[in-house]
């Protein structure tokens, strides 16, 4: 009988003692930590590490997606008209982009490397071939144009060699020429006077199976929050492009990789020498991916909203104070002079007058929005979509004929789309990783939930136990009458 007691009295004790410990352990957080400092140290780019595998060559096909606007009234442009474009596409191309060179400094908290990226293009994944007719901006002779617009005596000779060799403003040209470089007459025909300068012209042009220049990104060894965070590209820690040291700063990651135990309330940042510049992104909302659990991010229109808008910006308008509008970013310092404005596709999230300007943009957030998709926990991209559009500034020039009667506008001559879905065997793994984390998330629920069951043991035991005691008490005077 006595070890029946004990049995049932350390039946209780134990109850309470499971839910003091599993109510303690909510309350610390103690799991969630543990868990959280356990990927913070998994992470890292070094040797062996799946972080560094994944890192060194992305394991999930990226495809690079390009769609063109056809200009569709090209006299009339000339006339003083508004631009009229439709869109085609996409020509698609699959995109390769291990990391090379792969060199660790400074006792493994840096490495150096360079990201050489490779495009092979998807004919069943595109509108047609790459010989598909393109007409637009010819990108050299208005750069040609806008360089020498000053210089009345050169722009009297290059406009007359223009119209001997039937130059003109807009130009037709393949998607593969467009892309990729083709032999320009009259860039041919500067380089007897600048022998060095290159005759040939692609908007990607020595872009295919090449590098953007080596970078030396930390490893995160020291610090969880700078892994693959950009310590210097082409050997400089700053730009010197802008007019601010502010916007000339390099910040973030280089938009491929992000730090493990991403919050909702923190502010992610990517450098992206396509846009000569650093950028951010901030949490819009919880999403699932193949049905793992993610937030997405995305950059606000502050990024690019103009200096009346955004202070920090007035360092992107070049000259200084040259400011184009919200929504637009001139980058033709960084591109050999050439008039090219960045923006987003179909001007999604700038000033209603480039659109206005452009018969036949129509932005639209779920088509043209940059977005990341980021598993929490471990800082894995479960699915992005970089979009960016490349626009030439287009105005009439007094010094050339060939320009006419052209508005000043910016033209949108492509966008791209380059994006990237967890494949299936990484998100095989990602599942078993959330798993597991459950698992371990919720032992101080389990060890709550045993407590509970034991505690409802024990009240039954011990009813049990007063029901034979009360019913002798009620017969023994019963017996004795």
């Amino acid at each position: 009988m006595l070890l029946k007691s004990c049995c049932i009295y350390s039946t209780g004790v134990l109850s309470i003692l499971l839910l003091i410990c599993g109510i303690a352990l909510v309350l610390s957080s103690v799991f969630p930590h543990f868990l959280q400092s356990m990927v913070e140290k998994e992470v890292v780019l070094k040797n062996g590490t799946e972080a560094f595998e994944a890192w060194a060559d992305p394991p999930a096909p990226i495809y690079m997606q390009f769609y063109f606007f056809n200009l569709t009234n090209p006299e009339e442009v000339l006339g003083g008209d508004r631009p009229a474009v439709v869109e085609i596409g996409p020509y698609t191309y699959r995109e390769y982009r291990p990391m090379e060179q792969v060199d660790f400094q400074d006792n493994g908290t840096k490495v150096a490397a360079v990201n050489t990226k490779t495009y092979i293009f998807q004919r069943n994944m595109s509108r047609g071939p790459e010989s598909d007719l393109i007409r637009t901006v010819n990108i050299p002779a208005m750069t040609v144009m806008e360089q020498f617009k000053d210089s009345t005596i050169m722009a009297n000779l290059i406009s007359a060699y223009m119209k001997s060799s039937g130059e003109g403003l807009f130009i037709t040209r393949t998607v593969g020429e467009l892309l990729w470089g083709y032999e320009d007459a009259l860039l041919k025909a500067l380089s007897v006077m600048k022998p060095d300068l290159d005759d040939v012209f692609g908007l990607f042009y020595k872009s295919n199976a090449s590098n953007d220049g080596e970078y030396v990104f930390f490893t995160g060894q020291q610090n969880y929050k700078d892994f693959a965070r950009v310590d210097t590209w082409k050997g400089e820690s700053t730009l010197n492009w802008w007019t601010s040291d502010e916007c000339n700063m390099i910040n973030g990651t280089n938009g491929a990789s992000f730090h493990p135990v991403v919050t909702k309330d923190e502010t992610l940042y990517m450098f992206s020498s396509d846009l000569c510049r650093s950028l951010y992104a901030q949490y819009e909302e919880d999403v699932q991916v193949k049905g793992i659990p993610g937030y997405r991010f995305s950059p606000p229109s502050q990024v690019f909203a103009n200096q009346t808008v955004n202070p920090a910006n007035a360092g992107f308008c070049v000259p200084a104070g040259n400011c184009l509008g919200s929504g637009v970013l001139n980058v033709s310092l960084c591109k050999q002079g050439a008039p090219i404005i960045m923006s987003s596709p179909h001007f999604y999230q700038a000033d209603e007058k480039f659109v206005q300007d452009i018969f036949g943009m129509k932005p639209k957030k779920e088509q043209h929005q940059t977005a990341i998709d980021i598993n929490p926990l471990t800082g894995i991209i479960l699915q992005a979509a970089k979009r960016l559009q490349v626009n030439v500034y287009v105005e009439k020039i007094a010094t050339f004929s060939q320009t006419g009667n052209v508005r000043t506008v910016v033209f949108p001559v492509v966008y791209l789309n380059e994006s990237v879905v967890i494949d299936d065997a990484s998100a095989t793994k990602l599942h078993m990783i959330m798993v597991e984390r459950n698992v371990v998330v919720n032992i101080p629920f389990m060890l709550i939930g045993l407590g509970i069951i034991l505690g409802g043991i024990f009240m039954f035991l011990m009813c049990r136990q007063k029901v034979p005691e009360s019913t002798a008490a009620e017969r023994q005077p019963l017996l004795s009458s």
